[in-house]
């Protein structure tokens, strides 16, 4: 997706070396996914999720976003946002919006895109109560450029990146300039990914937008399930017309992971977070109130 991911050199992604890994897990089912998830404990009752807005991208034609030709010519303006999930065990900062650099150097067209940001994501973390050394660890959803901006308010953390896309990252012919996670332990997975081993934060294996694409499934205490999107879906019309991007990394691995995401998200009853849509996250509490 787009020249920003080389023009945008600030926000991308080296790791200095492969920390340890968990035992990796295999995509489970819905229904398995629902069976492994435990019942809430008095400890777990303290989870908490914060969103923070890193970014505005205002879209002057939508026409790759569907591969059937359909949004051409139409506009639209998606909201960039990051997320922190406060476990019992650590804290899970997810997605990293835009690069910090634009607060600075103000709104930056390219395309159809023209992209801004109003306040970094460390800014708006310290009003919450949270600093990069918090953070334990910090995932994101995959490697495009308005999820990988501020690699900086992790801190020190340990980035958990699903294996392919790793390779794909740090290929032979990488997609951009990752260089910006270097001080970050890696901890690589394949399949789904439970954080902490007790079901409340999973890391889904969602490939086709890039090559190991994922989305992130919270069991609230309070809010019950809940699933961020990740580039699953950019829009609310995406999600009901089934529409593919054109700059996907592979459509038919993209509609397959359409359907688990759906049937996942159906059998638990989830409330679906698409993280682009300004309307599902003003659904969210904004800092420093927390859904939990």
């Amino acid at each position: 997706m787009l020249r920003f991911l080389v023009l945008m050199t600030a926000a991308a992604i080296l790791l200095a070396g492969c920390g340890g890994k968990k035992p990796n897990e295999e995509s489970a089912s819905a229904d398995e996914l629902l069976d492994a998830a435990p019942p809430v404990t008095e400890e777990m009752a303290t989870m908490s999720l914060y969103v923070f807005d890193c970014g505005r991208i205002e879209v002057s034609d939508l026409d790759i976003f569907a591969m059937d030709g359909s949004y051409a010519g139409q506009t639209d303006t998606f909201t960039d946002s990051c997320f922190v999930i406060r476990h019992p065990k650590g804290d899970l900062l997810w997605d990293l919006g835009l690069p910090a650099a634009l607060v600075q150097n103000g709104p930056q067209t390219d395309g159809p895109f023209t992209v801004s940001l109003q306040r970094t994501l460390i800014e708006q973390m310290a009003e919450a109560g949270l600093k990069p050394r918090d953070i334990d660890y910090v995932a994101v959803s995959h490697h495009h450029f308005d999820h990988v901006g501020q690699p900086e308010a992790a801190g020190k953390a340990t980035w958990l990146v699903h294996q392919a896309e790793y390779d794909h990252m740090f290929s032979e012919d990488p997609p951009g300039d990752f260089s910006a996670f270097g001080d970050f332990e890696v901890q690589t997975f394949t399949g789904d990914y439970d954080v902490f081993g007790d079901g409340a934060i999973r890391i889904l294996e969602l490939p086709g937008h890039t090559p190991g694409h994922t989305a992130l499934l919270l069991d609230m205490p309070e809010a019950g399930p809940v699933i961020l999107s990740g580039d699953m879906y950019h829009r609310t019309e995406s999600r009901e017309g089934v529409k593919v991007p054109s700059f996907n990394h592979d459509a038919d691995e993209t509609k397959s992971s359409i359907e688990r995401f759906e049937a996942l998200a159906e059998a638990s009853g989830a409330m679906v977070i698409i993280q682009h849509e300004p309307d599902d996250i003003a659904r969210l509490p904004k800092p420093p109130e927390a859904l939990r």
